[in-house]
């Protein structure tokens, strides 16, 4: 979830904020359609079930399969975790579902800066859009404030900010708990958002997307202020 990107009149090509958020609105009604579907439901209650042998066979490899999976979902753009969340749900319950999600989430930041800072820019052309990177590497330096590199993490795609602040040799430990406090709002709030899917609470699934999709939003808004044209 991952859970904001900048506006397309500063990074041609790229969506713009509204335009992003509309596109996560549609998404939200798409799920509470298919979280008040019991068709859908009973289809994803026999894959549940057809998993849940599997993870309690091997439930250590389970739980670092759902935490790399997490990791690259925080390091490629066109990758995503979200499908495994239900299973994840259904087998470890919302707290240690969070836990490992963020933990996912923190990995993968880290190898994103880990990446950066070692290797520079010719292999990130391959992991992400050069035009964002070279947007936010104008604007952001290893000198940053703590308070900016907070809202530039929570504010944009969970890809971006380790690969910028990477290439910017942002002190690691900073970065760490930038990291460590901008990620576990989304983690809990995606799994909540997963828990209200599967438990079929539509208006409790529609008040925390919502919610996610305005906060996004507002922390942009800001971070654009910040950041000025």
């Amino acid at each position: 979830m991952d859970p904001n990107a900048p506006p397309g009149k500063e990074t041609r090509g790229s969506p713009s904020m509204w335009s992003r958020a509309l596109l996560l609105g549609l998404l939200l009604v798409g799920l509470a359609l298919l979280a008040s579907s019991d068709t859908f439901q009973s289809l994803l209650r026999r894959v549940l079930d057809a998993a849940a042998p599997v993870i309690s066979a091997h439930p250590f490899w389970g739980a670092v399969l759902f935490v790399l999976l997490s990791a690259l979902s925080a390091m490629l753009a066109f990758f995503s975790s979200a499908l495994l969340l239900p299973v994840a749900l259904d087998a470890w319950g919302k707290s240690v579902c969070a836990l490992l999600l963020w933990a996912g989430w923190m990995l993968g930041g880290a190898c994103a800066y880990g990446i950066a800072r070692a290797w520079g820019r010719p292999i990130l052309r391959r992991l992400t859009s050069p035009r964002l990177l070279a947007h936010y590497e104008e604007r952001i330096s290893r000198h940053a404030s703590f308070g900016l590199v907070l809202l530039f993490q929570l504010a944009v795609p969970s890809e971006i900010p380790g690969y910028v602040l990477g290439l910017a040799r942002y002190g690691l430990r900073r970065y760490l708990l930038v990291l460590a406090l901008a990620e576990l709002p989304y983690a809990v709030g995606t799994v909540y958002l997963g828990a209200s899917f599967l438990e079929q609470r539509i208006t409790v699934l529609l008040g925390l997307g919502a919610a996610g999709i305005l906060f996004g939003v507002a922390a942009f808004h800001l971070l654009r202020k910040r950041l000025g044209p």
